[in-house]
């Protein structure tokens, strides 16, 4: 480990939605402001949407943390499940004892019990559900019933569905249009801008107790928006590999030189399969491809069209070719190609 070698305390670049490390952009704080105050408003649906690795889990962890004292809060993150495996995880994040062997409604009468006692007690139930992209559609109708637990009043639950824009493309089925109709409040989160992967490393180092001088150079931080897109997990990857590489060659500051070998450890083109690389999308033609596609606008032969000898199809830049159905395209242009000399000598 190279926590001693860069005086840490701790691992700055974890891969745990550690709360302490969150660092909050401004589209990060927006999104936050949003849910809590959805929340406080009582509004009952609530959404959350963004790329793999944005820090979605850290900033609902967050979330959870502010009302950790005024509310009972559950947080449901194995999504991949039946509608009955569904209200089981959730019970058993609400300390509700069940039996194995209770059916669904079942379940919803002693979940509609839970809220009942809670609201008595003066607190709300707040339920994060996160990687909600990986709901089957039933379950989601399963979802859509809890918001129907509230009294003339108030709603009895606050959820949150966290996911990724896959959530999005289910939620805009005409199937869903219930559930869609009851998210009152959308938020996302967008990737990070060089000058906020700048501060970005810096607040996670600061947190983990460094206290140098900025220990990756201007270079290798824009090597770094530019290698991650912005994206937090990769970055985390990224300075992690870089600091152990650091430590290793006994170098405190990471520049882009240094980087850059990191990178080259991440470059995956050399390892794909075969199988990976044939089914590539149809790239735009070569000069020469495209002299040849061009017959098709050379003037018929004065005998007339060509019957079984004319131009195949041409493909589309949204189809896809094997290199067998490349290799077959060009071979009847070039028997066409023979053919018109023919007639034309």
């Amino acid at each position: 480990m190279f926590l001693d070698f860069y005086g840490l305390k701790q691992q700055p670049f974890g891969v745990t939605p550690d709360p302490r490390f969150l660092y909050l952009s401004p589209a990060h704080r927006e999104a936050l402001a949003s849910l809590y105050y959805g929340i406080e408003a009582g509004r009952g649906f609530l959404a959350l949407i963004a790329k793999p690795g944005m820090g979605k889990t850290s900033l609902l962890f967050h979330l959870l943390h502010r009302f950790q004292s005024t509310a009972r809060t559950a947080f449901v993150f194995q999504t991949q499940c039946t509608s009955r495996e569904f209200m089981r995880f959730l019970l058993l994040e609400v300390d509700c004892e069940i039996d194995d062997q209770q059916d669904l409604v079942s379940m919803h009468d002693l979940f509609n019990r839970c809220l009942l006692r809670e609201a008595r007690a003066g607190r709300r139930v707040i339920i994060v559900i996160d990687e909600a992209q990986n709901l089957e559609p039933s379950v989601l109708e399963t979802v859509r019933l809890l918001s129907d637990f509230e009294t003339p009043q108030a709603k009895l639950l606050q959820i949150v569905m966290a996911g990724q824009p896959e959530l999005a493309d289910k939620l805009a089925r005409p199937s869903l249009t219930q559930l869609r109709q009851r998210i009152s409040l959308l938020s996302s989160l967008e990737p990070l801008p060089l000058r906020e992967v700048e501060r970005y490393i810096e607040h996670r180092l600061r947190v983990a107790g460094y206290e140098g001088e900025s220990m990756f150079s201007p270079g290798a931080q824009k090597l770094l928006w530019e290698l991650s897109r912005g994206i937090p997990r990769s970055i985390n990857n990224l300075c992690f590999n870089a600091m152990s590489l650091g430590c290793a060659l006994q170098r405190k500051m990471i520049d882009a030189d240094l980087l850059q070998e990191v990178a080259a450890d991440f470059d995956l083109s050399g390892l794909v399969s075969q199988s990976d690389t044939i089914d590539a999308p149809f790239l735009p033609p070569t000069a020469a491809f495209r002299e040849a596609s061009n017959v098709s606008a050379m003037p018929p032969p004065e005998d007339g069209p060509l019957g079984s000898n004319s131009l195949p199809q041409k493909p589309t830049r949204t189809q896809f070719l094997t290199p067998a159905d490349a290799q077959e395209y060009l071979r009847k242009i070039g028997e066409l190609l023979k053919t018109r000399q023919v007639r034309a000598n």
